[in-house]
């Protein structure tokens, strides 16, 4: 029992040497020999073969040379190496000369990523190996404090390796504190910021060779496209919605000096007329349910409507839902 509290005592690995029986084993080396009970608190080293009874006097214990122990406890681990060399040199070996052959296959330049944090990590791998330009567009107005950090991060990645960024938003984002926070922390001259009144898909460009878009609709699974044809596709699309915006520091227009509707209150009229209700116009916008409200009731008082139905009459005939009136 004595000697089984000993070991749990003195567990390691079954590689190891432990200072104590370094310690022993050097006594031994030096005297010859080394009483049997001096080794109980280092089991290890009859369990490794450096010490084997004196044939003479089994309460002693003689020790292995140190070369010849070497050699004893180096042949498993070199055995070990030499195996796993040879499986490394079978895969390449089968495995390399198939790589072009696959190079062409265009569902392998598309990625499946699974998982929020296997998304933020490629996303990070992305923006720390970016050289030119990473194109973004992000739905709504508002950002989570973890994702305008976690973009911060990013950007500041891509400006640090000499690169560019455009954002494109809905208008929205132009009230958002924590935008204005995000921005401000970023060196001027590196960044471009863009807005729009539609809805925009997520959508992330690194130097017009991998684009990343969402999956789900809850964006816990992202594709990360290599393909150069889809590619390009999703290039032209983000120019031709850059081309639309309206520049982040340019105000956006009104429907006319005597009736100061706003860009985003002009949207929200459009989504009335078109029978959307409260949450889904607030979905569309990217803002909050109450938000949208609180434009709503500005428009309410800017026209003079009496209720809801009178609201909508008078956006008819106001002629500001045209799809030829103001639009930024």
């Amino acid at each position: 029992m004595h000697t089984e509290g000993a070991k749990r005592a003195h567990a390691h690995g079954n590689r190891e040497l432990c200072p104590p029986a370094v310690q022993l084993y050097e006594t031994a080396l030096r005297n010859g020999r080394i009483a049997r009970a001096e080794t109980v608190s280092a089991p290890c080293l009859i369990e490794m073969a450096l010490l084997h009874p004196d044939p003479l006097d089994d309460t002693w214990m003689r020790p292995v040379p140190p070369s010849a122990a070497l050699a004893h406890l180096l042949g498993p681990i070199t055995r070990e190496i030499d195996e796993r060399i040879r499986l490394t040199a079978a895969l390449s070996s089968s495995l390399a000369p198939l790589a072009a052959v696959a190079s062409d296959d265009p569902n392998l330049a598309i990625t499946v990523l699974e998982g929020r944090g296997l998304i933020i990590d490629s996303l990070r791998n992305a923006s720390a190996t970016a050289r030119e330009e990473v194109l973004t567009a992000q739905p709504g107005g508002n950002r989570l404090v973890d994702n305008l950090q976690q973009g911060l991060d990013n950007a500041r990645a891509v400006i640090a390796a000499g690169g560019r960024l455009r954002h494109l938003y809905q208008h929205p984002v132009r009230y958002s504190p924590g935008f204005a926070s995000y921005l401000a922390q970023l060196p001027p001259g590196h960044l471009e910021v863009r807005t729009m009144e539609q809805t925009i898909e997520r959508l992330i460009i690194f130097d017009r060779t991998v684009a990343y878009v969402p999956a789900t609709a809850d964006r816990t699974v992202a594709l990360e496209i290599r393909h150069p044809a889809l590619v390009r596709y999703l290039v032209q699309v983000y120019e031709v919605l850059w081309a639309q915006a309206t520049p982040y520091k340019q105000q956006l227009p009104t429907t006319g000096p005597d009736a100061p509707v706003t860009a985003v209150q002009l949207s929200i009229a459009r989504l009335l007329v078109e029978g959307h209700v409260d949450d889904v116009v607030a979905r569309k916008m990217g803002i909050s349910v109450r938000t949208c409200r609180a434009h709503i009731a500005k428009l309410t008082q800017t026209l003079g409507a009496t209720s809801r139905t009178h609201l909508g009459a008078l956006l008819v005939r106001s002629g500001m839902t045209e799809t030829d009136a103001p639009d930024s």
